[in-house]
């Protein structure tokens, strides 16, 4: 009997540098999926890969020094071996400089073309290299790009347009009648109402202003524009072909059953693309997921913080399992997760060193000591084994529910719910206690039995989360991972099996403060090697005429912190209050916060709404300092909260507190946060 197929893809990683560990996420992610997919007896295909063309990568190599093509081929080097150290089993690697892909791309640029779907005009507007966008005034914010938040510019180039406005109606239509094709809901909510029910714009898809892409081959000062080049990849990795020639893969694995993004590229992949394939002739992918954002603790990773994450850094001190496991755990289904190096050591040491490493070595240990390794029910069975059981057997259904959903950590979760059950159980029963009386060994033997089955049962349905990690439990206990067919069954475990006598530990508990101790260093480094390139990157503007003296003079005093010396020399006068009693300041209570949340608030300019948390509870404070802070870099900030103000509303929302800010003399707000790293729920005095 045939395996139903099942087509799953990550977004391509844009081959311009090394990706941190917020990009790693997505592969990790979706290898979850996939092997969860196998697991569940489909025939799965998973395709990852690599954007190589555009402005972006073609500046970089000629800040290297060297041709564009070797610049991509060391990042894709670099990206596949960080995709490859963190164990995922995708099937294709595809680059965007295959000559196949190449080849299908110039092909659907010139059947869009010749069916009327494409024509040649100019495009005026503001341009974003880091996006390779256009946008226009009213889609920036503040002045910048809407996606990235960086610097755009004006340009005007001779361009072909695609009548996007074509197909509008045709989208609109399937998205009402297939609610699932985007997911969550929200970033579905987000397309209709802020592109597609406002109506669509001609989309820009060839640049003339430079030469790194696929040329338009009746057209030659053209290339393609890299969304259009980059979003194809899903049907060419496959064997896609114009002329009808296409391969059996694709004729068995396409529409695609899910497409795996970030929150950021939403729009490119549940507009752009399905009117791509719309004028293809193509059925449209069965879901589109835009996952979120994870976050370093302090906000946006940014080489000039030094506070970029990489994997294979933190590889280095946690292990690949370890930190496939972090970054699936700590990600909510559609909020982004925040990961910080006391979280994750907190994490390695709760629920992997002692959850589930104790776990493992306690049973393993208890049956070497007591019965010579051998596991054996003989049915010596008591009330307390019965919710155990119960747990263990219908953990599989709860965790299929949830991966029904995409929803990974919640299924992660509910393995470990089992985990911490057995160590409950140990608990319960107090297996020394039972070895200390011969007539009790019976007993003895049928908890280690139903222990060591309960941790077969959750190693198996770790392994598409955890995969050597589960194959180092199942070794442990001499015994084979579980089939899903098997994982509602108790009992299957043979009598006499023996578990290892010394078996490799799993996870050895971290100090904290020496980890935290090495971190520092990591972060010294990192604005370091920022400082360097970005002078060696300046110095390389001005010699060749990009930039004047007094530019790059300005450029780097901001770099070396120059200017901010200069600002910090300047005072500000107030106008001073009436004296108050020392017993007026003592009836303000000032705690530390933490962020989790923060939004804006609708119909305000000025207002985020944050939901802060202070010790055990977390109040929800509205704060005007939406001028100069985004809402998602507020998430993980450490904050000083006055938090016995009485409550009010604030453009009809609740606020329950006050964030304190600085304010300099150009009304610009700067949050006040503690010096060194502080509990939430601190007080302030």
């Amino acid at each position: 009997m045939s395996k139903k197929p099942y087509y799953i893809t990550t977004a391509i990683a844009y081959a311009s540098g090394k990706p941190h560990i917020g990009n790693t996420y997505e592969i990790i992610l979706a290898d979850a999926i996939a092997r969860f997919r196998r697991e569940e007896g489909l025939e799965v295909f998973f395709q990852t890969g690599t954007d190589e063309h555009g402005q972006k990568i073609e500046n970089k190599a000629k800040d290297a020094g060297i041709t564009p093509k070797e610049y991509v081929d060391n990042a894709a080097g670099q990206i596949r071996k960080i995709w490859d150290m963190m164990n995922t089993s995708y099937d294709k690697f595809i680059r965007t400089t295959d000559e196949d892909h190449k080849k299908q791309v110039q092909k659907i640029f010139k059947k869009f073309y010749d069916q009327g779907d494409i024509y040649k005009g100019f495009y005026e507007g503001m341009y974003c290299t880091a996006c390779e966008s256009f946008f226009t005034d009213s889609q920036l914010v503040d002045g910048k790009c809407p996606d990235c938040g960086g610097e755009v510019y004006p340009a005007k180039e001779e361009a072909y347009f695609f009548k996007m406005s074509k197909y509008a109606d045709r989208l609109i239509k399937h998205i009402n009648e297939h609610p699932e094709f985007i997911q969550p809901v929200s970033r579905k909510n987000e397309m209709m109402n802020n592109f597609l029910l406002p109506g669509l714009q001609d989309l820009c898809v060839s640049r003339t202003s430079f030469t790194w892409g696929i040329p338009v081959d009746f057209d030659p000062k053209h290339v393609t524009y890299v969304w259009l080049d980059a979003l194809s990849n899903y049907i060419t990795g496959i064997g896609y072909d114009v002329d009808g020639n296409s391969s059996e893969r694709f004729k068995k694995f396409w529409p695609a059953d899910l497409h795996l993004i970030g929150k950021d590229i939403i729009r490119f992949h549940t507009i752009y693309w399905p009117i791509f394939l719309m004028a293809l002739d193509l059925p449209l992918p069965k879901q589109v997921f835009g996952h979120p954002w994870l976050l370093q603790g302090e906000g946006k990773m940014s080489k000039s913080k030094g506070n970029v994450l990489y994997a294979d850094t933190l590889v280095d001190f946690f292990g690949v399992d370890a930190v496939r496991y972090f970054v699936l755990h700590e990600m909510p289904f559609d909020n982004d997760g925040v990961i910080s190096w006391d979280l994750m050591v907190e994490r390695f040491n709760s629920d992997l060193a002692n959850t589930l490493g104790n776990l493992v070595s306690r049973t393993i240990a208890m049956s070497n000591k007591y019965f010579n390794g051998e596991l054996e029910s003989i049915g010596v069975e008591e009330p307390v084994d019965a919710e155990l059981k119960e747990i263990a057997v219908n953990c599989i259904h709860k965790v299929v529910d949830k991966m029904k959903e995409l929803r990974a950590a919640d299924a992660i979760s509910e393995i470990f719910t089992l985990f911490k059950r057995c160590n409950k159980y140990i608990d319960e029963t107090e297996p020394w206690i039972l070895a200390k009386e011969e007539d009790k060994l019976p007993r003895l033997k049928e908890v280690l039995y139903n222990l060591s089955e309960s941790i077969i049962i959750g190693a198996s349905l770790l392994y598409s989360f955890m995969p050597e990690t589960s194959e180092k439990i199942a070794k442990a206990f001499n015994s084979e991972l579980r089939e899903f067919s098997d994982l509602d069954k108790f009992g299957l475990i043979k009598n006499g099996t023996k578990v290892e006598e010394n078996p490799e530990m799993l996870f050895a508990r971290k100090d904290v403060k020496e980890v935290l101790a090495e971190t520092e260093k990591i972060v010294a480094r990192q604005r370091e090697e920022f400082v360097k390139s970005s002078e060696t990157a300046i110095n390389n503007l001005l010699k060749a005429g990009k930039i004047n003296e007094a530019e790059a003079k300005e450029s780097l005093d901001k770099l070396y912190g120059r200017e901010a010396k200069a600002e910090s020399a300047e005072t500000i006068e107030l106008e001073a209050k009436p004296e108050i009693e020392f017993d007026d300041f003592m009836k303000c209570q000032f705690q530390v916060g933490e962020i989790i949340k923060c939004e804006e608030v609708p119909k305000s300019k000025k207002l985020l709404c944050s939901q802060v948390k202070v010790g055990s509870k977390t109040l929800q404070i509205v704060s005007g300092i939406r001028k100069n802070y985004k809402a998602e870099d507020m998430v993980g900030k450490k904050v000083m909260v006055l938090t016995n103000l009485k409550p009010a509303k604030l453009a009809g929302v609740l606020s329950q507190g006050m964030l304190l800010c600085a304010e300099d003399a150009e009304g610009n707000l700067s949050l006040m946060t503690p010096e060194n790293t502080m509990p939430s729920g601190a007080e302030i005095r």
